[in-house]
Protein backbone atom coordinates (compact mmCIF):
# COMPACT_ATOMS: atom_id res chain seq x y z
CA UNK A 1 0.00 0.00 0.00
CA UNK A 2 1.05 3.59 -0.57
CA UNK A 3 1.60 5.95 2.34
CA UNK A 4 -1.80 7.55 1.79
CA UNK A 5 -3.52 4.13 1.71
CA UNK A 6 -1.73 3.04 4.88
CA UNK A 7 -2.72 6.22 6.69
CA UNK A 8 -6.36 5.80 5.67
CA UNK A 9 -6.29 2.18 6.84
CA UNK A 10 -4.85 3.22 10.21
CA UNK A 11 -7.46 5.95 10.67
CA UNK A 12 -10.29 3.51 9.94
CA UNK A 13 -8.89 0.72 12.13
CA UNK A 14 -8.30 3.12 15.06
CA UNK A 15 -11.74 4.65 14.64
CA UNK A 16 -13.47 1.25 14.77
CA UNK A 17 -11.51 0.48 17.95
CA UNK A 18 -12.89 3.59 19.64
CA UNK A 19 -9.90 5.90 19.11
CA UNK A 20 -9.13 8.83 16.85
CA UNK A 21 -6.23 9.12 14.38
CA UNK A 22 -5.31 12.62 13.25
CA UNK A 23 -2.93 13.79 10.54
CA UNK A 24 -0.55 16.30 12.16
CA UNK A 25 2.44 18.52 11.36
CA UNK A 26 3.83 19.37 7.97
CA UNK A 27 1.46 17.18 5.96
CA UNK A 28 -1.53 19.21 7.15
CA UNK A 29 0.24 22.51 6.54
CA UNK A 30 1.20 21.46 3.03
CA UNK A 31 -2.35 20.25 2.30
CA UNK A 32 -3.74 23.65 3.23
CA UNK A 33 -1.17 25.30 0.94
CA UNK A 34 -2.07 22.99 -1.95
CA UNK A 35 1.32 21.28 -1.87
CA UNK A 36 2.07 17.58 -2.08
CA UNK A 37 3.75 16.02 0.94
CA UNK A 38 5.10 12.48 1.16
CA UNK A 39 5.81 12.58 4.90
CA UNK A 40 2.67 11.51 6.79
CA UNK A 41 2.52 11.67 10.60
CA UNK A 42 -0.48 10.34 12.47
CA UNK A 43 -1.25 11.03 16.13
CA UNK A 44 -3.57 8.51 17.78
CA UNK A 45 -5.86 9.42 20.70
CA UNK A 46 -7.78 7.13 23.02
CA UNK A 47 -5.79 3.94 22.34
CA UNK A 48 -3.12 2.60 24.69
CA UNK A 49 0.33 1.87 23.25
CA UNK A 50 0.15 -1.92 23.32
CA UNK A 51 -3.30 -1.99 21.76
CA UNK A 52 -2.22 0.49 19.09
CA UNK A 53 0.67 -1.75 18.11
CA UNK A 54 -1.71 -4.68 17.77
CA UNK A 55 -3.99 -2.67 15.50
CA UNK A 56 -1.09 -1.56 13.32
CA UNK A 57 0.23 -5.11 13.14
CA UNK A 58 -3.06 -6.15 11.55
CA UNK A 59 -2.23 -3.80 8.66
CA UNK A 60 1.45 -4.53 8.12
CA UNK A 61 4.93 -4.94 9.67
CA UNK A 62 5.55 -2.46 12.50
CA UNK A 63 8.79 -1.06 13.92
CA UNK A 64 8.85 0.65 17.30
CA UNK A 65 10.99 3.74 17.85
CA UNK A 66 11.64 5.40 21.21
CA UNK A 67 11.73 4.26 24.81
CA UNK A 68 9.71 6.42 27.18
CA UNK A 69 7.35 7.47 24.39
CA UNK A 70 6.13 5.43 21.46
CA UNK A 71 6.42 6.05 17.73
CA UNK A 72 5.52 3.26 15.35
CA UNK A 73 6.76 3.11 11.79
CA UNK A 74 4.35 1.42 9.42
CA UNK A 75 5.55 1.42 5.85
CA UNK A 76 6.32 5.04 4.98
CA UNK A 77 4.29 6.67 7.74
CA UNK A 78 4.88 7.47 11.42
CA UNK A 79 2.16 6.72 13.95
CA UNK A 80 2.59 8.08 17.47
CA UNK A 81 0.81 8.77 20.70
CA UNK A 82 0.38 12.38 21.88
CA UNK A 83 3.47 13.36 23.85
CA UNK A 84 4.02 15.03 27.16
CA UNK A 85 7.43 16.74 27.34
CA UNK A 86 9.38 18.15 30.26
CA UNK A 87 12.69 19.98 29.95
CA UNK A 88 15.47 18.46 32.08
CA UNK A 89 18.66 19.67 30.38
CA UNK A 90 20.16 21.77 27.59
CA UNK A 91 19.91 20.86 23.94
CA UNK A 92 17.40 19.00 21.82
CA UNK A 93 18.08 15.81 23.80
CA UNK A 94 17.37 17.40 27.16
CA UNK A 95 13.71 16.33 27.27
CA UNK A 96 11.83 13.65 29.12
CA UNK A 97 9.02 12.51 26.83
CA UNK A 98 6.11 10.18 27.58
CA UNK A 99 3.19 9.01 25.48
CA UNK A 100 -0.22 10.14 26.78
CA UNK A 101 -3.11 8.64 24.77
CA UNK A 102 -5.73 10.47 26.88
CA UNK A 103 -4.21 13.91 26.34
CA UNK A 104 -6.59 16.51 24.82
CA UNK A 105 -5.80 17.40 21.20
CA UNK A 106 -5.32 21.06 22.08
CA UNK A 107 -2.75 20.23 24.74
CA UNK A 108 -0.82 17.98 22.37
CA UNK A 109 -0.75 20.74 19.74
CA UNK A 110 0.73 23.14 22.29
CA UNK A 111 4.11 21.33 22.23
CA UNK A 112 4.63 22.17 18.55
CA UNK A 113 6.87 25.02 17.47
CA UNK A 114 4.78 27.26 15.19
CA UNK A 115 1.05 27.65 14.72
CA UNK A 116 1.26 26.60 11.06
CA UNK A 117 2.60 23.23 12.27
CA UNK A 118 0.02 22.85 15.06
CA UNK A 119 -2.99 22.09 12.85
CA UNK A 120 -4.49 18.60 12.82
CA UNK A 121 -6.90 16.98 10.36
CA UNK A 122 -9.41 14.26 11.12
CA UNK A 123 -9.85 12.23 7.90
CA UNK A 124 -13.01 10.42 9.07
CA UNK A 125 -14.81 13.68 9.81
CA UNK A 126 -12.92 15.78 7.25
CA UNK A 127 -12.39 18.27 10.06
CA UNK A 128 -9.45 20.56 10.94
CA UNK A 129 -8.51 21.06 14.58
CA UNK A 130 -6.70 24.39 14.82
CA UNK A 131 -6.54 25.61 18.42
CA UNK A 132 -3.84 28.24 17.83
CA UNK A 133 -4.96 29.94 14.62
CA UNK A 134 -2.51 28.31 12.23
CA UNK A 135 -4.82 28.49 9.22
CA UNK A 136 -5.25 32.21 9.68
CA UNK A 137 -1.47 32.60 9.95
CA UNK A 138 -1.01 30.64 6.72
CA UNK A 139 -3.51 32.90 4.99
CA UNK A 140 -1.70 35.96 6.28
CA UNK A 141 1.71 34.41 5.50
CA UNK A 142 2.72 34.86 9.13
CA UNK A 143 5.09 32.75 11.24
CA UNK A 144 4.11 32.74 14.90
CA UNK A 145 5.17 30.59 17.85
CA UNK A 146 2.61 28.40 19.60
CA UNK A 147 3.73 28.76 23.20
CA UNK A 148 6.22 31.52 24.09
CA UNK A 149 6.76 29.95 27.51
CA UNK A 150 8.24 26.72 26.08
CA UNK A 151 9.48 27.76 22.64
CA UNK A 152 13.04 28.40 23.83
CA UNK A 153 13.33 24.89 25.30
CA UNK A 154 14.62 23.68 21.92
CA UNK A 155 17.16 26.05 20.36
CA UNK A 156 16.86 24.30 16.99
CA UNK A 157 13.55 26.11 16.58
CA UNK A 158 15.46 29.28 15.69
CA UNK A 159 16.89 27.55 12.61
CA UNK A 160 13.50 26.05 11.87
CA UNK A 161 12.09 29.56 11.84
CA UNK A 162 14.73 30.53 9.27
CA UNK A 163 14.09 27.66 6.87
CA UNK A 164 10.29 27.67 7.27
CA UNK A 165 10.11 31.42 6.65
CA UNK A 166 12.05 30.95 3.41
CA UNK A 167 10.36 27.74 2.20
CA UNK A 168 6.83 29.05 2.67
CA UNK A 169 7.61 32.77 2.37
CA UNK A 170 6.28 33.57 5.83
CA UNK A 171 7.06 36.68 7.86
CA UNK A 172 7.76 36.16 11.58
CA UNK A 173 5.78 38.40 13.88
CA UNK A 174 7.57 40.69 16.34
CA UNK A 175 7.15 38.32 19.29
CA UNK A 176 8.72 35.46 17.33
CA UNK A 177 11.64 37.66 16.29
CA UNK A 178 12.28 38.71 19.89
CA UNK A 179 12.18 35.12 21.12
CA UNK A 180 14.57 33.87 18.43
CA UNK A 181 17.09 36.63 19.07
CA UNK A 182 17.27 35.73 22.74
CA UNK A 183 17.91 31.99 22.38
CA UNK A 184 21.47 30.67 22.68
CA UNK A 185 22.59 28.39 19.86
CA UNK A 186 25.76 26.98 21.36
CA UNK A 187 24.16 23.65 22.27
CA UNK A 188 23.32 22.63 18.68
CA UNK A 189 25.34 19.76 17.19
CA UNK A 190 26.65 20.09 13.64
CA UNK A 191 24.31 17.52 12.12
CA UNK A 192 21.22 19.34 13.41
CA UNK A 193 22.43 22.67 12.02
CA UNK A 194 23.33 21.04 8.72
CA UNK A 195 19.89 19.45 8.42
CA UNK A 196 18.10 22.79 8.72
CA UNK A 197 20.52 24.53 6.36
CA UNK A 198 19.99 21.73 3.84
CA UNK A 199 16.22 22.30 3.96
CA UNK A 200 16.78 26.01 3.45
CA UNK A 201 19.11 25.53 0.49
CA UNK A 202 17.25 22.74 -1.30
CA UNK A 203 13.59 23.30 -0.49
CA UNK A 204 13.18 27.08 -0.50
CA UNK A 205 12.51 28.70 -3.85
CA UNK A 206 14.48 31.74 -2.65
CA UNK A 207 16.97 30.72 0.05
CA UNK A 208 18.04 34.35 0.31
CA UNK A 209 14.90 35.01 2.37
CA UNK A 210 16.18 32.63 5.04
CA UNK A 211 19.70 34.04 5.01
CA UNK A 212 18.33 37.56 5.32
CA UNK A 213 16.26 36.52 8.32
CA UNK A 214 19.23 34.67 9.82
CA UNK A 215 21.24 37.88 9.64
CA UNK A 216 18.47 39.84 11.39
CA UNK A 217 18.20 37.23 14.13
CA UNK A 218 21.94 37.14 14.78
CA UNK A 219 22.19 33.53 13.57
CA UNK A 220 24.83 34.43 10.98
CA UNK A 221 27.00 36.18 13.57
CA UNK A 222 26.71 33.30 16.04
CA UNK A 223 27.04 30.31 13.71
CA UNK A 224 28.65 31.53 10.49
CA UNK A 225 31.13 34.37 11.13
CA UNK A 226 32.69 33.76 7.70
CA UNK A 227 29.41 34.90 6.15
CA UNK A 228 29.00 37.85 8.49
CA UNK A 229 32.32 39.20 7.17
CA UNK A 230 30.66 39.66 3.75
CA UNK A 231 28.30 42.31 5.12
CA UNK A 232 29.63 45.74 4.18
CA UNK A 233 32.52 44.36 2.10
CA UNK A 234 32.49 46.64 -0.92
CA UNK A 235 32.70 45.67 -4.59
CA UNK A 236 33.57 47.59 -7.74
CA UNK A 237 30.28 49.18 -8.94
CA UNK A 238 31.13 48.58 -12.60
CA UNK A 239 30.96 44.83 -12.06
CA UNK A 240 28.73 44.71 -8.99
CA UNK A 241 26.18 47.51 -9.04
CA UNK A 242 23.96 45.50 -6.66
CA UNK A 243 26.02 46.39 -3.57
CA UNK A 244 28.29 44.60 -1.11
CA UNK A 245 29.42 40.96 -1.15
CA UNK A 246 26.61 39.87 1.17
CA UNK A 247 23.94 41.20 -1.20
CA UNK A 248 25.72 39.60 -4.16
CA UNK A 249 26.04 36.24 -2.36
CA UNK A 250 22.32 36.10 -1.61
CA UNK A 251 21.56 36.82 -5.26
CA UNK A 252 23.98 34.07 -6.35
CA UNK A 253 22.39 31.58 -3.96
CA UNK A 254 18.97 32.24 -5.48
CA UNK A 255 20.37 31.89 -9.00
CA UNK A 256 22.08 28.62 -8.08
CA UNK A 257 18.79 27.32 -6.67
CA UNK A 258 17.27 27.66 -10.16
CA UNK A 259 19.94 25.30 -11.52
CA UNK A 260 19.75 22.21 -9.29
CA UNK A 261 16.44 20.47 -9.96
CA UNK A 262 17.91 18.05 -12.51
CA UNK A 263 20.84 17.09 -10.26
CA UNK A 264 21.14 14.32 -7.69
CA UNK A 265 20.93 15.29 -3.98
CA UNK A 266 24.73 15.25 -3.39
CA UNK A 267 25.35 17.49 -6.40
CA UNK A 268 22.48 19.77 -5.37
CA UNK A 269 23.99 20.29 -1.94
CA UNK A 270 27.45 20.77 -3.45
CA UNK A 271 26.36 23.53 -5.80
CA UNK A 272 24.33 25.35 -3.16
CA UNK A 273 27.12 25.27 -0.57
CA UNK A 274 29.57 26.51 -3.20
CA UNK A 275 27.22 29.39 -4.02
CA UNK A 276 27.09 30.32 -0.32
CA UNK A 277 30.87 30.17 0.03
CA UNK A 278 32.16 31.29 -3.36
CA UNK A 279 33.23 34.80 -2.28
CA UNK A 280 34.34 34.13 1.29
CA UNK A 281 37.84 35.17 0.24
CA UNK A 282 36.85 38.74 -0.61
CA UNK A 283 36.94 40.28 2.90
CA UNK A 284 40.62 39.30 3.25
CA UNK A 285 41.65 40.46 -0.23
CA UNK A 286 39.53 43.52 -0.99
CA UNK A 287 41.42 46.81 -1.31
CA UNK A 288 41.22 50.11 -3.16
CA UNK A 289 43.75 50.25 -6.00
CA UNK A 290 43.94 53.32 -8.25
CA UNK A 291 40.47 54.35 -7.21
CA UNK A 292 38.88 50.96 -7.96
CA UNK A 293 37.83 48.16 -5.59
CA UNK A 294 39.79 44.99 -6.24
CA UNK A 295 39.72 41.52 -4.65
CA UNK A 296 42.73 39.91 -6.27
CA UNK A 297 43.29 36.28 -5.40
CA UNK A 298 39.97 35.93 -3.59
CA UNK A 299 39.31 32.53 -5.16
CA UNK A 300 42.20 30.80 -3.41
CA UNK A 301 41.79 32.98 -0.32
CA UNK A 302 38.23 31.68 -0.05
CA UNK A 303 39.34 28.09 0.55
CA UNK A 304 40.32 28.38 4.27
CA UNK A 305 37.10 30.12 5.39
CA UNK A 306 35.09 27.67 3.29
CA UNK A 307 36.86 24.79 4.98
CA UNK A 308 36.06 26.33 8.37
CA UNK A 309 32.37 26.65 7.49
CA UNK A 310 32.24 23.07 6.19
CA UNK A 311 33.92 21.91 9.40
CA UNK A 312 31.24 23.66 11.43
CA UNK A 313 28.56 21.84 9.44
CA UNK A 314 30.54 18.58 9.44
CA UNK A 315 30.26 18.31 5.65
CA UNK A 316 32.20 15.46 4.06
CA UNK A 317 30.65 12.87 1.75
CA UNK A 318 27.02 12.29 0.84
CA UNK A 319 25.95 8.97 -0.67
CA UNK A 320 29.59 8.33 -1.58
CA UNK A 321 30.00 11.69 -3.31
CA UNK A 322 32.83 13.88 -1.98
CA UNK A 323 30.81 17.03 -1.37
CA UNK A 324 33.57 18.66 0.67
CA UNK A 325 36.26 18.26 -2.02
CA UNK A 326 33.96 19.53 -4.74
CA UNK A 327 32.82 22.59 -2.77
CA UNK A 328 36.43 23.56 -2.05
CA UNK A 329 37.30 23.07 -5.72
CA UNK A 330 34.36 25.15 -6.91
CA UNK A 331 35.29 28.01 -4.59
CA UNK A 332 38.96 27.88 -5.65
CA UNK A 333 38.15 27.96 -9.37
CA UNK A 334 34.81 29.74 -9.72
CA UNK A 335 36.21 32.51 -11.92
CA UNK A 336 37.86 30.17 -14.42
CA UNK A 337 35.00 29.86 -16.96
CA UNK A 338 34.68 33.61 -17.40
CA UNK A 339 38.42 34.27 -17.40
CA UNK A 340 39.10 31.52 -19.91
CA UNK A 341 36.42 32.69 -22.31
CA UNK A 342 37.54 36.31 -22.16
CA UNK A 343 41.26 35.53 -22.25
CA UNK A 344 43.42 36.87 -25.06
CA UNK A 345 44.89 33.44 -25.82
CA UNK A 346 42.81 30.34 -26.59
CA UNK A 347 42.65 27.87 -23.73
CA UNK A 348 44.08 24.48 -24.66
CA UNK A 349 42.29 21.20 -24.14
CA UNK A 350 44.90 20.20 -21.59
CA UNK A 351 43.78 23.00 -19.30
CA UNK A 352 40.23 21.62 -19.29
CA UNK A 353 41.46 18.10 -18.60
CA UNK A 354 43.64 19.27 -15.70
CA UNK A 355 40.87 21.36 -14.18
CA UNK A 356 38.46 18.41 -14.43
CA UNK A 357 40.78 16.49 -12.11
CA UNK A 358 40.10 19.11 -9.42
CA UNK A 359 36.40 19.86 -9.80
CA UNK A 360 33.22 18.82 -11.61
CA UNK A 361 33.18 21.13 -14.65
CA UNK A 362 29.42 20.97 -15.11
CA UNK A 363 28.88 22.18 -11.56
CA UNK A 364 31.54 24.81 -12.14
CA UNK A 365 29.70 26.06 -15.23
CA UNK A 366 26.46 26.31 -13.27
CA UNK A 367 28.15 28.15 -10.40
CA UNK A 368 29.78 30.52 -12.88
CA UNK A 369 26.40 31.28 -14.44
CA UNK A 370 24.84 31.90 -11.01
CA UNK A 371 27.77 34.14 -10.06
CA UNK A 372 27.39 36.14 -13.28
CA UNK A 373 23.60 36.47 -13.01
CA UNK A 374 23.66 37.20 -9.28
CA UNK A 375 24.04 40.90 -9.95
CA UNK A 376 22.05 43.83 -11.19
CA UNK A 377 22.98 45.14 -14.61
CA UNK A 378 23.27 43.55 -18.06
CA UNK A 379 25.99 40.92 -18.44
CA UNK A 380 26.56 38.17 -21.03
CA UNK A 381 26.27 35.14 -18.74
CA UNK A 382 24.69 32.32 -20.73
CA UNK A 383 27.31 32.47 -23.46
CA UNK A 384 30.13 31.84 -21.01
CA UNK A 385 28.44 28.84 -19.40
CA UNK A 386 27.52 27.32 -22.78
CA UNK A 387 31.02 27.81 -24.20
CA UNK A 388 32.69 26.31 -21.16
CA UNK A 389 30.32 23.36 -20.87
CA UNK A 390 30.45 22.61 -24.60
CA UNK A 391 34.24 22.40 -24.45
CA UNK A 392 34.15 20.13 -21.39
CA UNK A 393 31.56 17.81 -22.91
CA UNK A 394 33.39 17.62 -26.23
CA UNK A 395 36.43 16.34 -24.31
CA UNK A 396 34.35 14.00 -22.16
CA UNK A 397 35.56 15.61 -18.93
CA UNK A 398 32.44 17.45 -17.76
CA UNK A 399 32.36 15.44 -14.51
CA UNK A 400 35.91 14.17 -13.96
CA UNK A 401 39.34 14.12 -15.51
CA UNK A 402 40.43 11.32 -17.85
CA UNK A 403 41.56 8.07 -16.26
CA UNK A 404 45.27 7.33 -16.88
CA UNK A 405 45.85 5.02 -19.82
CA UNK A 406 49.17 3.81 -18.47
CA UNK A 407 49.17 1.94 -15.16
CA UNK A 408 51.89 0.56 -12.94
CA UNK A 409 51.20 -3.03 -14.00
CA UNK A 410 51.98 -2.07 -17.61
CA UNK A 411 55.42 -0.87 -16.58
CA UNK A 412 56.05 -4.01 -14.56
CA UNK A 413 55.23 -6.00 -17.67
CA UNK A 414 57.93 -4.00 -19.49
CA UNK A 415 60.46 -5.31 -16.98
CA UNK A 416 60.70 -2.42 -14.49
CA UNK A 417 61.12 -3.19 -10.83
CA UNK A 418 58.80 -1.58 -8.26
CA UNK A 419 60.10 1.75 -7.04
CA UNK A 420 60.09 5.54 -7.51
CA UNK A 421 61.01 5.45 -11.22
CA UNK A 422 57.63 3.88 -12.01
CA UNK A 423 55.81 6.79 -10.39
CA UNK A 424 57.89 9.35 -12.29
CA UNK A 425 57.25 7.67 -15.63
CA UNK A 426 53.52 7.33 -14.96
CA UNK A 427 53.30 11.03 -14.12
CA UNK A 428 55.18 12.17 -17.24
CA UNK A 429 53.13 9.94 -19.54
CA UNK A 430 49.89 11.10 -17.92
CA UNK A 431 50.88 14.74 -18.45
CA UNK A 432 51.31 13.98 -22.15
CA UNK A 433 47.90 12.28 -22.10
CA UNK A 434 46.33 15.40 -20.60
CA UNK A 435 47.91 17.47 -23.36
CA UNK A 436 46.40 15.18 -25.98
CA UNK A 437 49.75 13.80 -27.18
CA UNK A 438 48.95 10.29 -25.92
CA UNK A 439 45.54 8.93 -26.95
CA UNK A 440 45.75 5.15 -26.53
CA UNK A 441 47.47 2.52 -24.43
CA UNK A 442 49.77 1.71 -27.34
CA UNK A 443 50.90 5.35 -27.55
CA UNK A 444 51.30 5.44 -23.78
CA UNK A 445 53.52 2.34 -23.84
CA UNK A 446 55.54 3.85 -26.67
CA UNK A 447 56.04 7.04 -24.65
CA UNK A 448 57.10 4.98 -21.64
CA UNK A 449 59.65 3.04 -23.69
CA UNK A 450 61.05 6.32 -25.02
CA UNK A 451 61.48 7.59 -21.47
CA UNK A 452 63.19 4.36 -20.44
CA UNK A 453 65.65 4.64 -23.31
Amino acid sequence: MSGAELAAAVANRVGRAGGRALYVGGWVRDRLLGRESKDIDLEVYGIEADRLRELLGEIGPVNTVGQSFTVYKLGGIDVSLPRAESKRGRGHRGFVVTGEPRMPVEEAARRRDFTVNAIAWDPRRDEYIDPFGGRDDLARRRLRVVDPATFADDSLRVLRAVQLAARFELTPDDATLRLCRGIALDDLPAERIRSEIEKLLLQARRPSLGFGLALRLGVIARLFPELEALVGCGQEPEWHPEGDVWVHTLMVVDEARKRIDDLGPPQQMTLMLAAVCHDLGKPATTELIDGRIRSRGHEEAGVPPTRALLDRLDVHTLAGYDVRRQVLGLVAHHLKPGLWRRGANPVRDGAFRRLARKVDLELLARLSAADCLGRTGDFDCAATMNWFLDRARALGVEHEGPAPLLLGRHLLQLGLSPGPPIGRILKRVYERQLDGEVRSLEEALEAARALLE
